[in-house]
């Protein structure tokens, strides 16, 4: 009740309604109307509509320019006249994209001495500068800042100055102009400043024009405690990154409240450009956490950045973090081995500074960290970074043959929880491949290539059964269906569910498979070499050579990630776990 009574004497204080007359010609853009009206009542223009719009707003709103003029010399009092908003007929033509209206009434204000009317805010803390540069009117919003230079003095709601909307709009002339106002504001939402849009967009031009007039800006944060510095290195921004530096090369060393340095963001982000330009210009650059002490190494390591653990351990300049301890006491090394990195492992291995002795806080060497991540153990990484620990650290090998024991027997222990599934998938999976072959070889034992004789005295006899390439295709073929039946009845044993099966039968199994698979390809290709070889002799060859290699090739496909880590690794390769896997 009480806000519908504040709610009607606001009304009330706005003036008498609009004639509905007035109304319709203020919409229609009837001059000539409006003029009738006001003879005969002057005081008729003073009506407003009950969102307090007069008939100046109204003919604001549609664009009509002409009844705007007219309206303006009858009463110049209703360009101060604001609504419900908080829009003055100025304001009102601005956010209706009426530009040569807006300039019209912008010259109107000034010539009438009417400050307030150009300084007025609406509802959201914004004035008429701030919405022709949202809006795109770049010509308008210099006339404005041309007219009324306080204008950019203001922030709205949002905390938005105009400067800051211009930059994130990539505005450099409205920028260039804001920057001449000494006491313009620059600041923007979420703790943004001009700068820090600048950044953001990549615009260097801009950027240097803002550092140059105002180099406090850098060093200031956002909400999230970023910097423009901060902010060119989480955005890659080089080209940016580089005019400040160049500038003023001592915003290199900016390191926020929380005690970021740069050269840690740009490892979070794996932004190597980004370190190799603050090194450039700032040798010494603070590496790491004067108050945790994480370093770039640290966190480069602890978010799996690769590339950028290999521009560290290249640097001569950020030699110094290679063994250097967090709050937790680990070095770059522990957190390597518990993300399972064997890659970042090899490389923090290879340098000469390194330490795989340092114990942290719990007492852990980074080998011990293998015992940590055990959930990983029937992994490659995992297997390849023990390996690598136990030629890094010999002395540490009952240690790390103990770990390797214990995920041994821990995934053989997990294996036999687990026996009915692994039973199902065996066998389901290698009968289904074994009944397969058989049926295909079977098949082909009554389909002989070249058919059966008809000739008198050797009816039903295969027609090439003097060919060599015959006579190995029915050795191969039989060999191949006698195997893969071998495997189909084995199959059906393991049904039993015995784990002790699947242990030690398993590569049997599997080395009975592969023949069968090699015997039938070899099948395929002597018997299409007897049917070509007449004829295509050197297409028989070559299909015959492609089918008699293709068992090789998918061997090695398929072990290749085994096999390439045999190579690496050479003699420290080891396959107990490997091999139960």
């Amino acid at each position: 009740m009480a806000a519908s009574t504040a709610s009607s004497m606001a009304n009330l204080s706005r003036g008498p309604w609009m004639d509905r007359r007035l109304l319709q010609a203020a919409t229609s853009g009837d001059a000539a109307s409006m003029k009738h009206l006001a003879l005969h009542d002057p005081a008729v223009l003073l009506g407003t509509t009950p969102q307090g719009n007069t008939c100046l707003h109204i003919s604001c709103i549609h664009g009509h320019g002409g009844l705007c003029m007219d309206v303006v010399v009858l009463n110049r009092s209703l360009l101060t006249a604001v609504n419900a908003d908080g829009e003055t007929p100025l304001l009102t033509a601005v956010t209706r994209g009426h530009v040569s209206l807006a300039s019209f009434l912008l010259r109107c204000c000034r010539d009438q001495q009417l400050t307030v009317a150009i300084l007025q805010l609406d509802k959201h803390g914004c004035n008429a500068l701030h919405h022709a540069i949202r809006s795109g009117h770049r010509e308008l919003a210099l006339e404005l800042i041309e007219a009324e230079p306080a204008l950019s003095r203001v922030v709205n709601k949002y905390h938005e100055s105009p400067m800051f909307i211009a930059v994130m709009r990539n505005y450099a002339d409205i920028c260039e102009k804001l920057l001449e106002i000494p006491d313009s504001t620059h600041g923007g939402a979420f703790g943004y400043n001009a700068l820090h849009a600048a950044v953001r967009n990549g615009n260097a031009v801009i950027a240097k024009k803002i550092v140059e007039t105002r180099p406090w800006l850098a060093k200031e944060e956002n909400v999230e405690k970023s910097t423009p510095m901060h902010f060119a290195v989480l955005w890659d921004k080089i080209d940016v990154l580089r005019v400040l530096l160049e500038y003023d090369s001592s915003l290199g060393y900016i390191v926020n409240t929380e005690n970021v340095p740069l050269l840690v963001s740009a490892a979070y982000r794996n932004h190597i450009g980004v370190a190799q330009e603050i090194l450039k210009h700032c040798p010494d650059a603070p590496s790491y956490n004067m108050v945790d002490g994480w370093s770039c190494l640290h966190h480069a390591a602890r978010n799996g950045r690769t590339e950028f653990v290999e521009f560290i351990l290249r640097s001569q300049q950020l030699r110094k973090v290679i063994n250097m301890r967090n709050s937790y006491g680990d070095c770059a090394l522990h957190w390597a081995m518990n993300k399972c990195n064997p890659e970042m492992v090899a490389a923090l291995l290879l340098h000469q500074d390194r330490d795989v002795t340092m114990l942290n806080n719990k007492g852990f060497t980074p080998t011990w960290i293998l015992n940590s991540i055990r959930e990983h153990a029937k992994t490659l990484n995992w297997n390849e970074i023990s390996m690598l620990m136990l030629k890094a650290e010999p002395e540490y090998a009952d240690v790390i043959y103990n770990l390797l024991q214990e995920a041994k027997d821990e995934v053989t222990e997990n294996s036999r929880k687990n026996i009915k599934t692994l039973t199902q998938t065996y066998t389901s999976n290698t009968s289904l491949v074994a009944i397969l072959i058989a049926t295909i070889t079977f098949a082909a034992a009554f389909t002989l290539p070249g058919g059966y004789s008809s000739d008198a005295g050797s009816e039903g006899l295969p027609v090439m059964t003097r060919k060599l390439a015959f006579q190995a295709f029915l050795i191969f073929d039989t060999l191949a269906m006698c195997s893969s039946l071998v495997v189909a009845f084995v199959c059906i044993i393991a049904r039993r569910e015995d784990f002790e099966f699947l242990l030690h039968y398993r590569s049997f199994t599997k080395k009975l498979m592969w023949f069968a698979f090699m015997a039938t390809t070899t099948a395929f290709a002597t018997g299409l070499y007897t049917v070509l070889a007449p004829r295509l002799q050197w297409l028989a060859i070559a299909i015959f050579v492609l089918s008699v290699f293709l068992p090789v090739l998918t061997k090695l496909v398929g072990e290749w990630p085994v096999l390439k880590l045999r190579f690496r690794l050479g003699r420290t390769f080891k396959s107990g776990l490997l091999d139960v896997v």
